[in-house]
């Protein structure tokens, strides 16, 4: 019989949160929640808390936005930021992608504060208490909000899926590992082996 210790933290709707009701969460809303510690985000007006990344999580989320920046930078392709950034896909779509890509095309969608819009590239470091909704919740945020290219990093299996955007429904390139080097259409031309996204 499992025990409350062998069960892991997921994402929950935050109903205990005072403010609007579940459904009509927007971004006012979200940007007056108390600063409490939690990581809170928005889905179809849903506020959803998830519990705080581990290590694993940590170190792939670094390192691969490592890469990206270097890269990027370089290339002089735009900008790249890491969680905790907001992303405002829609007024009731507020979420904090692990990685975020903003090509310089877009760059009017970056304020002080948030992107408003979708980013180019958004990277997802799954834990096993935030796989199922990233795959789900999040994936379909950010397809209706037209993110063309979405990375799924498994830090525990160390793969990473490469998803991109073809009329508005995310298909896989696949899955990577080892010494694959990702088919990325928004950054091209990044000579990075998957292996070296994980320590």
């Amino acid at each position: 019989m499992a025990t409350t210790t062998d069960r892991l933290p997921v994402v929950t709707p935050a109903d205990w949160v005072p403010g609007p009701k579940q459904g009509h969460w927007t971004y006012n809303d979200y940007a007056a929640l108390p600063d409490d510690g939690h990581h809170y985000e928005i889905v179809n007006g849903v506020l959803y808390m998830a519990p705080s990344p581990n290590r694993w999580h940590q170190e792939a989320a670094f390192e691969i936005a490592s890469y990206l920046r270097t890269h990027v930078t370089l290339a002089r392709l735009g900008r790249v930021y890491i969680a905790p950034f907001d992303v405002e896909l829609a007024p009731d779509d507020i979420v904090q992608p692990d990685v975020i890509v903003m090509l310089n095309a877009h760059r009017d969608r970056i304020t002080d504060s948030h992107i408003i819009g979708a980013p180019d590239l958004v990277v997802e470091v799954a834990s096993p208490s935030t796989a199922g909704f990233d795959r789900r919740e999040k994936q379909d945020s950010y397809a209706c909000a037209g993110v063309p290219e979405f990375w799924v990093v498994n830090a525990e299996a160390r793969t990473v899926e490469v998803l991109v955007l073809e009329n508005g429904i995310y298909h896989s390139l696949g899955v990577f590992r080892g010494r694959a080097i990702l088919p990325s259409r928004v950054v091209p031309g990044l000579a990075v082996r998957v292996e070296q996204f994980f320590l």
